[in-house]
């Protein structure tokens, strides 16, 4: 019988022992991931440590969705490394903490429920070109740094151990969940390359050739800038787009963890606690973040579906800061490189590929796009943002196509215009097309039993057709309006004029 306790969810039950075992795989792939990127942006290694274990503990607790791992993410920090250059570290913890006050903005108005509006194609191409960019993350480790400074390919000997190691941690990733699933594969890949390195004493590329990871807790301090408006117009730009960058790609990470767990996240708590969490890290020494899509993954695929492997990743990494760095600093880099490949191979789409046949080609344009910009510009935020513009203009195209007119005079020699398909500012121009004021009788009446007026391009387009029936003295009606259609047009009667056929208390032309 498996041992399971209620922790934090109080409507389920998690398996203790998955959420431990989770929670210290999730740490050894967040260690280099996070160093990397540190290293990257010119900052201090503990910065990056900090940053995944303040990340990933606040979000952790706080956050919308059990089993979503959050830390010191490449997406944000690659769009700070010209704030860094430029003016400093301080200026990256105070624009870090005004990053988490937009996003804890965007929690309190609940604006977090717009990830909705991101159709499946994007998130596809997200995901693809995500996949591909965590792929090439490790195809990177195959590099080291040259006495002189320089990178350079490993070479002979030192090249060969490390792809049979990577094959090797690929290999015990795939097979052993068909043995055992008692264990997560990853972890105990990663135990068993370190138990073949150490045993056998080879030689080969380790987390200490990234970075020494031993320090002290991270400490209170206000970021050492002047609070002045010159100092808000610098990092109000790059907060701003931190932001943005974050909570997309936490969202997106979101809604595919509601996919793969048939389960239901909440955006707007998860957008605070990520708030939170940066405004801890300015406050704290780290540099920031967002959820981790890779880590996530690697989280989900030993089990754990709750909070607790999150916390437990967190502390790990704050004690391996303390005490446990040499132990972790001797892991071989393959073992690393090797899990994470696996991360990407099952994080690309493949069903994307199996039914591109099947797809529109515009859905097939825009997944292409999406996966494109992920890749070359490593902009998640414009990738998506890219991809629904596009779809959202191809939406309106194919809709502004549909709107139809169908004509007939009744006996009493009034003319019907019965219409259907949106009239919205794409459709506006087809719909005016459809009526002859010159030729129509002197009453006419445009039924929208069928269709709905969207926008205020609609409303206008309707005020010009009744003006030009106005000058002709003839006399345009409105029928079968919704409810939200006449609030609308109620809302704009100052600036257009139309009659409402069949509603007495709305009138703004009077009959002749």
């Amino acid at each position: 019988m498996k041992n399971t306790i209620a922790l934090f969810d109080f409507s389920k039950k998690i398996n203790y022992k998955n959420e431990l075992l989770a929670g210290f795989t999730v740490a050894m792939t967040m260690i280099p991931e996070s160093l990397s990127f540190a290293i990257l942006a010119g900052l201090s290694p503990l910065t990056g440590l900090y940053a995944a274990f303040m990340m990933g503990l606040v979000t952790a607790v706080l956050g919308g969705r059990p089993g979503m791992v959050s830390g010191g993410a490449g997406a944000t920090i690659v769009v700070l490394i010209a704030l860094i250059k430029t003016h400093g570290i301080e200026y990256l913890f105070a624009t870090v903490v005004l990053a988490g006050i937009f996003q804890l903005l965007v929690g309190f108005f609940r604006l977090g429920k717009f990830v909705r509006l991101i159709p499946q194609p994007v998130m596809y191409g997200f995901l693809n070109g995500l996949a591909v960019i965590i792929f090439m993350a490790q195809v990177e480790q195959f590099k080291i740094i040259n006495t002189d400074g320089t990178a350079g390919w490993l070479q002979g000997t030192s090249l060969y151990v490390m792809l049979g190691l990577t094959a090797l941690t690929i290999a015990i990733v795939y097979f052993f969940p068909k043995l055992t699933k008692v264990v997560p594969a990853s972890l105990m890949a990663i135990i068993i390359v370190f138990a073949i390195v150490f045993g056998f004493n080879i030689h080969t590329k380790t987390v200490a050739d990234i970075a020494h990871i031993s320090g002290h807790l991270p400490r209170f301090h206000f970021p050492e800038v002047p609070f002045s408006p010159e100092t808000f117009q610098i990092i109000f730009p790059y907060a701003l787009i931190m932001a943005g960058v974050g909570l997309i790609e936490s969202l997106l990470t979101l809604s595919m963890v509601d996919e793969i767990t048939n389960s239901k996240g909440n955006a707007n708590k998860e957008s605070v606690a990520q708030g939170l969490a940066n405004i801890t890290n300015g406050f704290f020494g780290g540099m920031g973040g967002c959820a981790m899509v890779a880590q996530t993954l690697v989280n989900l695929n030993a089990g754990s579906r709750a909070r607790l492997s999150g916390i437990i990743a967190s502390f790990t990494i704050l004690i391996i800061i303390l005490i446990g760095a040499p132990l972790i600093e001797k892991i071989p880099m393959a073992a690393l490189v090797g899990v994470m490949m696996m991360v990407a191979i099952s994080t690309f789409q493949w069903v994307s590929i199996r039914i591109i046949n099947k797809m529109p080609k515009s859905d097939i344009f825009v997944g292409i796009t999406v996966a494109l910009i992920t890749i070359i510009l490593h902009n998640l935020a414009l990738a998506v943002l890219v991809g629904v513009i596009i779809s959202a203009l191809v939406f309106a195209w194919d809709n502004a196509r549909r709107i139809r007119a169908r004509k007939y005079i009744d006996e009493n020699g009034t003319k019907y215009y019965e219409i259907s398909g949106p009239l919205f500012f794409g459709s506006v121009t087809a719909f005016t097309d459809k009526f002859d004021p010159a030729g129509d009788p002197e009453q006419v009446v445009i039924d929208f039993k069928d269709s709905r007026i969207v926008d205020m391009s609609a409303i206008d387009a309707l005020d010009k057709l009744s003006k030009k029936y106005a000058l002709l003295d003839k006399q345009l009606h409105l029928k079968h309006l919704s409810e939200d259609c006449r609030k609308m047009l109620k809302n704009a009667e100052a600036v257009i004029e139309v009659n409402i056929q069949d509603d007495p208390t709305y009138k703004v032309m009077p009959e002749k």
